[in-house]
């Protein structure tokens, strides 16, 4: 997973920005702005499993960075009255580390795994049995004189989240008794968190400044409340400390985040396509290169929201910029381009340059 914490668009946190994030969380279910669905779904969980008087089923929320998973973990514990613990898969390397996180949960806390796709297998394993049957069995020693000490765990209930749910294993998904995916916010909903979140921050905003910020928010709403602070921020500098229409267009101006939310990363890789390799299809790799970034910083950053944008399409021989891309690019697009409405799907084994 790439983190990268000045990209003022990406939809991932650095550690400086989680205190911040912190401070404008909902902290009940009802406080949780759009997920409808899957809002409606945790409360029927949650006010069974309560009126059961035993914990929930394992819950696993899948979806892109910046959506809210985290926030629905806590917002569980908290609708629970339990404790909660929090790890991320990366930081359980050993199954001893997993088994001393569960032996240390009370009974009813919430444990969540954030990138639990990425816990490894002895941990994984491990996690099998604590699930089911609320046991976990340490190995003591090694070779033919080591031994399984039998642990027993208080019942809990585990939160998973990813946001690549097709690399998480069959045994483990079949685990989880409640599976949602979050889908990223429509403007509307992302107005109404902005002005939620002004009035936690103290920013004046109109509403016409609230919608302004939401649609270049990239459906998502950590990116919505990074560029409210960095507006607010340009309000109070430039302006009188309000932030209008005008103040956000200004601002976002500043800070290169254009009408559609790509900023400086995301069109240079539109402008490499259309320009260097007259719209593809081009390799990952050779995109990067000509964009001076990682493979993994376009692809995991910049791709999922031009491609749901419609600006870029992946293929079997490369990237390909589609016609939108061209328009937005003030470029006037080639005949046969991606997405035409005339030329439908093109030829792409037509022997197109750049593509390896």
């Amino acid at each position: 997973m790439t983190d990268d914490p000045e990209g003022l668009v990406s939809a991932y946190a650095s550690d400086a920005e989680r205190d911040i994030e912190a401070s404008v969380r909902p902290k009940r279910l009802a406080e949780f702005i759009a997920q409808h669905r899957v809002r409606d779904q945790l409360d029927l969980l949650l006010k069974g499993a309560m009126r059961r008087g035993s914990p929930p089923d394992h819950i696993l929320l899948s979806g892109p960075p910046g959506l809210g998973k985290t926030t629905l973990a806590n917002i569980v514990a908290a609708e629970l009255g339990s404790g909660i613990r929090i790890t991320s898969g990366p930081a359980i390397e050993r199954s001893g580390d997993l088994a001393a996180i569960l032996t240390s949960l009370a009974e009813g806390d919430v444990l969540f795994i954030d990138e639990i796709h990425r816990i490894a297998k002895p941990a994984e394993e491990l996690l099998y049995s604590a699930m089911e049957d609320f046991r976990v069995d340490v190995v003591v020693g090694k070779g033919p004189g080591a031994t399984a000490i039998p642990l027993d765990v208080e019942p809990f209930t585990l939160v998973g989240a990813t946001t690549r749910s097709g690399l998480l294993t069959g045994p483990m998904r079949d685990r989880f008794g409640f599976v949602a995916h979050l889908d990223f916010y429509s403007p509307a909903d992302l107005e109404s968190l902005l002005q939620r979140s002004a009035r936690i921050l103290g920013v004046s905003i109109t509403e016409d400044g609230a919608v302004e910020v939401a649609r270049r928010s990239r459906g998502t709403p950590r990116i919505a409340n990074r560029l409210l602070r960095r507006v607010r921020d340009f309000a109070e500098v430039r302006a009188d400390g309000v932030v209008t229409v005008e103040i956000a267009r200004a601002a976002l101006k500043v800070y290169d985040v254009d009408e559609l939310g790509l900023d400086r990363l995301d069109r240079a890789v539109l402008i490499a396509l259309v320009d260097s390799f007259r719209g593809g299809p081009v390799g990952l790799s050779t995109l990067a290169v000509a964009v001076g970034e990682q493979p993994d910083t376009v692809e995991e950053v910049c791709e999922p929201f031009l491609v749901r944008a419609g600006l870029l399409a992946r293929t079997p021989r490369g990237r390909v910029a589609t016609e939108a891309a061209w328009h937005h690019l003030g470029r006037t697009p080639p005949n046969g381009t991606f997405g035409a409405p005339s030329s439908g799907l093109p030829d792409l084994f037509s022997g197109q340059p750049g593509s390896s």
